[in-house]
């Protein structure tokens, strides 16, 4: 059999997560990677067992099945190393711990993903981190925040629930004029339309529970990094004994066959919705960063090779007393959309957005915001069950 390796690195999107992460002549022809259950792992003898001189040596190390799942997101990457930790928010917590130490400085955007912003604002302030939050557009204007003891810039794009676009390029290459760690939630686009170490980031985080995963049943996360800052983040999870099972690692692994193809899917029918929404008298505003009309739409379209299946809306309301009430008259009229947190999955989920969070970036004001997670039922009959919802809405 000719070279696979080879063959991949010019291979398109959908060929690349259909092979990477499996090699079937290592496990006599077999084409998905065994599920190892491991703990103790045993050596030939006293002087392997001192030296640990053996691919394995303990479960918490790496098995098969999790060694699998980490080639291919490297290759997906472009990284030097991957670490796999149980959910999303521990991609963005471990890599925080690895990072800062007590009396250091760190800059969040934001528009972060909340559970982010209370980790910062509990234990990292505990740890003795001081925390600043940014404007998701400052761009390179960043720079005018580091200060001598800045040790990390976290970004996200887009933002949480209101999908700011950030200048990737112009922050970490303002970080990295300070000595800075640059790090990513790039949980939105995944590795199939933005690579962030391709765009001057330094840890790319994911939460594989979303579209990874794509069966809302998995909570994953996935923490990549540059050559540089490998070395402190593999010897991190080893010491915090940060782990994952082999389950849900095989049902990654098993998710990312499919990922490129589910993703088109949630692109076209999330962008035919968010387009009709525009049309709708009902809509204030767009939030989605593939239509020209939204403010980040020319960093989207220069550096994003796609959009995924996630954005929000603005529900008219002529008083802001009438925001909560709408918006959950909009919740309940809904019958095909499910009322839950995360996304990713093949199931539409709707969700009226807290913004009460926000320090700089300012909440629109025009009424509640809605995120809708599009899923990967026909668009008419998803139109239908929006309508539904905006009849009740009226009627308040």
């Amino acid at each position: 059999m000719a070279d696979k390796i080879s063959a991949l690195k010019e291979s398109g999107i959908n060929t690349r997560l259909a092979h990477t992460g499996n090699n079937p002549s290592d496990f006599h022809g077999f084409v998905n990677p065994p599920v190892v259950h491991a703990s103790t792992v045993l050596f030939p003898n006293a002087r392997t067992m001192e030296s640990r001189a053996q691919k394995y040596t303990y479960g918490t190390r790496g098995t098969p099945t999790t060694d699998a799942l980490c080639e291919a997101i490297n290759e997906l990457e472009g990284a030097a190393g991957t670490i796999l930790v149980p959910s999303g928010l521990a991609a963005v917590t471990v890599p925080f711990l690895t990072y800062l130490s007590a009396g250091d400085h760190a800059l969040i955007v934001d528009s972060v993903y909340f559970p982010t912003r209370h980790f910062c604002d509990t234990m990292l302030k505990r740890l003795g981190v001081t925390v600043e939050y940014y404007d998701p557009m400052i761009g390179a204007g960043i720079e005018s925040l580091i200060r001598p003891n800045t040790r990390l810039v976290h970004t996200e794009a887009p933002g949480s629930n209101t999908f700011e676009m950030q200048d990737i390029r112009a922050i970490a290459a303002a970080a990295h004029r300070h000595g800075c760690v640059v790090t990513m939630d790039n949980t939105w686009a995944t590795p199939v339309y933005f690579r962030p170490l391709d765009h001057g980031v330094d840890v790319s985080i994911h939460a594989a529970t979303k579209y990874p995963s794509g069966h809302s049943d998995v909570l994953f996360g996935t923490v990549s990094a540059n050559v540089a800052h490998w070395p402190a983040l593999t010897e991190a999870m080893v010491t915090l004994g940060v782990c994952v099972s082999p389950d849900d690692s095989y049902q990654i692994l098993r998710g990312l066959r499919t990922m490129g193809i589910r993703l088109e899917r949630h692109q076209a029918s999330a962008l035919a919705i968010a387009e009709w929404l525009e049309s709708r008298d009902e809509v204030a505003r767009v939030l989605h960063p593939a239509l020209p009309s939204f403010p980040g739409y020319d960093l989207w379209k220069r550096d994003f090779g796609g959009a995924s299946g996630i954005f929000s809306f603005v529900l008219k309301a002529d008083s802001p007393e009438l925001f909560r009430a709408k918006a959950h008259a909009f919740l309940d009229a809904l019958s095909l959309f499910g009322l839950g947190y995360s996304w990713g999955g093949f199931e539409s989920l709707a969700v009226h957005v807290n913004l009460s969070d926000r320090k700089v970036a300012k909440a629109p004001s025009e009424g509640p915001v809605i995120r809708l997670q599009i899923g990967l039922e026909d668009v008419p009959d998803i139109r239908r069950d929006i309508e539904a919802g905006f009849a009740a809405a009226n009627a308040v």
